[in-house]
Order: C-alpha cells, then sequence, then structure tokens
C-alpha cells in the first residue's frame, strides 16, 4: 500500500466520526439493559448480532458470555479488549436511557469500554475496505464477562482468546479526566488485589459471663484494628499496601456471645514481593490474636488479581496514537498507580499488553465517580476512544517494528 502514515490516520477519524452516532446508540443501548457479572448473555447476543451486521462472525465465550471475533487475516493479532458487564447498584440518574433493570446498572464504563472497542474494529474493517491501511492489520476483538468479580479475564484466556495474540490493548473510563484528553503511565497502573477471609472460632455464652468462654468479637475487633496499624508500618512507605475490611459477620442476639465470626475483606498491593510479605505479615497478625484471645483464627486468599503493568513498547503505541490524534497537550502522564483492581491484568500475565485512561467528563456531564448510582459519560468520549485504539491497533502491526 502506498498512502502516507497521515492519510490512513485522516481515514480512520473520518470513519469513526462516520460511526459515531452508532457507537452512542450501542452504548445506550448497553446502559439500558445492564447485565451483572456472570449474566451477560442478552449483551453478548446483542453485541454478536451488531457484528455479524459488518459481516463479522464472533464466537461466544464461557456460558454464553461474552464474545472472539477476528478480522479475515491471517498471522500474529493485535487483540482489542472491552469489558461488558455492570454492577449491582440502582441507577439513579434521570435520562432517557437510564437502566431498565432494578439493582444494575453500568456504574463503571464497561458500556463505554464495549462500544469504543467494538467502534475500533468496525473503523478498521471500513478502512481495510476502503485500502487505506498502510499494511494488513490482524486483529482480535475481546469482549469479557465478569470484570467486576476478577474472574473473565480468566475464563477468556482459557477459552483460547489469547492464542495467537502478540499484543492486547484496552481502556477505562476516567470521570477525573476531561473528555478530548487521555492519560498513560509506564509500569504500575493498577494494583493487585486479594479477597481476604478470615474465620474466628471462639466459644459462645451468656453476654453476662463473658470469662467463661472466648469470645470471637472481642478477638476480630482485636485483629481489625492490629491489620490497620500494624500492616502499613511493616513495609516500606513507598511500596503501598491497602487492606481493608468491608464485611463483618457475627451473632444473632445483643445477649449472647457468639461461637464464631467472619471477616472478609481485600488486600492492594504494586509490588509482588510486597504482596508475599503482606499475606505473611496478616498471618502472623492472626497468629498472636489468637493466642493472646484463646479463639482458633484461620485466614486465606483468594482470588487473586495481578497488577496491571503497562508494557513499555505497548505503552509507546497508545501514546503514539493519542497524541497524534488528540495533540501532545491532550495526553498527560499519570503520577501515581491506582489501589484499584483491573483483571486485564489476566491477560497482561500471559502477553505484552497497556491500558489508558479515557476521559468522559464535561462541565455539564461526567463528573460522578466510577461506581456511582449517578455514574454517567460525555459521550464524546467514545469516538475519541475509538480513534485511539484503532491508531494503536496500525501501529501495533507495522512491519518495520516486527522485525
Amino acid at each position: 500500500m502506498s498512502q502516507a502514515p497521515q492519510d490512513w490516520a485522516s481515514t480512520i477519524d473520518s470513519i469513526v466520526t462516520e460511526l459515531e452516532p452508532q457507537l452512542v446508540s450501542i452504548r445506550r443501548h448497553l446502559h439500558r439493559n445492564p447485565e451483572a457479572s456472570g449474566q451477560e448473555r442478552e449483551t453478548t447476543a446483542f453485541l454478536a448480532s451488531r457484528l455479524l451486521q459488518a459481516g463479522v462472525s464472533s464466537r461466544p465465550g464461557p456460558e454464553g458470555c461474552g464474545l472472539i471475533a477476528d478480522s479475515t487475516l491471517d498471522g500474529d493479532r493485535v487483540a482489542i479488549r472491552g469489558d461488558i458487564d455492570a454492577l449491582c447498584i440502582q441507577d439513579e440518574k434521570t435520562v432517557d436511557y437510564r437502566s431498565r433493570r432494578d439493582g444494575v446498572m453500568h456504574g463503571c464504563g464497561h458500556d463505554v469500554h464495549a462500544a469504543c472497542a467494538l467502534g475500533a474494529v468496525l473503523t478498521l474493517m471500513e478502512a481495510a475496505n476502503r485500502d487505506a491501511l498502510p499494511w494488513p492489520v490482524p486483529w482480535r476483538l475481546i469482549l469479557q464477562p465478569s470484570e467486576e468479580t476478577a474472574l473473565g479475564a480468566l475464563a477468556m484466556v482459557e477459552a483460547g482468546a489469547l492464542q495467537g495474540v502478540r499484543e492486547i490493548i484496552a481502556l477505562h473510563a476516567d470521570p477525573t479526566r476531561n473528555v478530548g484528553s487521555v492519560g498513560l503511565r509506564d509500569g504500575a497502573l493498577t494494583a493487585s488485589c486479594d479477597w481476604l477471609n478470615i474465620e474466628i472460632r471462639g466459644s459462645g455464652g451468656h453476654a453476662a459471663r463473658p470469662h467463661e468462654g472466648s469470645d470471637p468479637i472481642a478477638a476480630a475487633a482485636q485483629l481489625i484494628s492490629a491489620i490497620y496499624a500494624f500492616i502499613p508500618r511493616a513495609f516500606d512507605s513507598h511500596d503501598p499496601v491497602v487492606v481493608s475490611i468491608g464485611r463483618i459477620q457475627s451473632g444473632y442476639s445483643a445477649n449472647v456471645i457468639p461461637g464464631s465470626a467472619s471477616l472478609s475483606g481485600t488486600m492492594r498491593t504494586l509490588d509482588p514481593n510486597v504482596r508475599l510479605g503482606t499475606q505473611e505479615r496478616l498471618r502472623q497478625l492472626c497468629e498472636g490474636v489468637a493466642r493472646a484471645s484463646g479463639a482458633a483464627i484461620d485466614v486465606r486468599f483468594s482470588g487473586g488479581l495481578s497488577a496491571v503493568i503497562n508494557n513499555g513498547a505497548v505503552n509507546t503505541l497508545l501514546r503514539t496514537a493519542a497524541r497524534n490524534a488528540l495533540g501532545p497537550e491532550n495526553v498527560r502522564e499519570i503520577p501515581r498507580p491506582s489501589m484499584g483492581g483491573e483483571d486485564f491484568a489476566g491477560y497482561l500475565d500471559h502477553v505484552p499488553g497497556a491500558m489508558f485512561r479515557l476521559g468522559v467528563r464535561s462541565d455539564d456531564i461526567g463528573g460522578e465517580p466510577l461506581h456511582s448510582p449517578l455514574f454517567d459519560v460525555d459521550e464524546r468520549a467514545l469516538a475519541i476512544g475509538a480513534k485511539v485504539l484503532a491508531r494503536a491497533a496500525v501501529l501495533s502491526c507495522d512491519p518495520d517494528r516486527r522485525k
């Protein structure tokens, strides 16, 4: 192909502009009809139908949730990933695309992610049809379920989503960033996240005679205080560690000391060694409180999610694509990683990849935080996200880069 790079980039931008009304329509359909993690079958069918209208067949993910679609080109692929599950919270917005399902809404922008990823591959298809790409771009679209439960990426990998994939790119809506801008960061972008479950077994009895037993609630109170006091002081202050207890369950009556208590929470770190060290320190604290209180305490870690570590070379593609599309002044470096988790990390355990933050707020809309019942976005962000993903996919397949 003979077109200069700016020619193909301009064509991509013009195609995205043509597709923008469709992207808004897709995003609003998803927002009206959200499905919680592991239940995304209608969402999957809808997205598969939109692909089929464009002449692309897809295969569903495990249990009919999520999908994988490929270009017709052979060769190692660049994957574009979006997620499709919603949160179990009530949508409190007063807009015509408000969620129609009580207690479920897209409060984390996964409707945006899916629309941008779909828009990027539709753009690449149309650009190829117009013979407007500078070289072949074998792509794969991964629209995954169950990101919020940290199970979707693993399930899609086990279903073969990364077979033949060389690199993977993605985005995440960012309500702290203005529409028209993006944020990037080399290295750690989000934290690892482990579920923490602690079972405390004492001996129940009368509330008036606590000396006759071992009170698991007293042990739980001591343990929580010890965790919050000593975990942050066990590691270098430059190595962030966040342990939060989000659930305490024990007892049924105000005048009865129960026989057991359970605690659940999360443990978040950026460094793998700190992650292992934190787990060991938590075990030591549980043993110490058990000896002091006379209760038996067991701690378990489950659902481990690695940190998102952006690959430098892939992140350079995103940065170049974003600067060329938006102007350097609208591409900002993210100074510190987030201590939130993101199961995009499940793909990065296998192939190089990177994720960028997409600005979705404006003066009129989009300022509510993620996971808020009022969360919404300025929909001009959809075209921006699709442009950056499509441009980066083309750059990923540059033959000179792959020599």
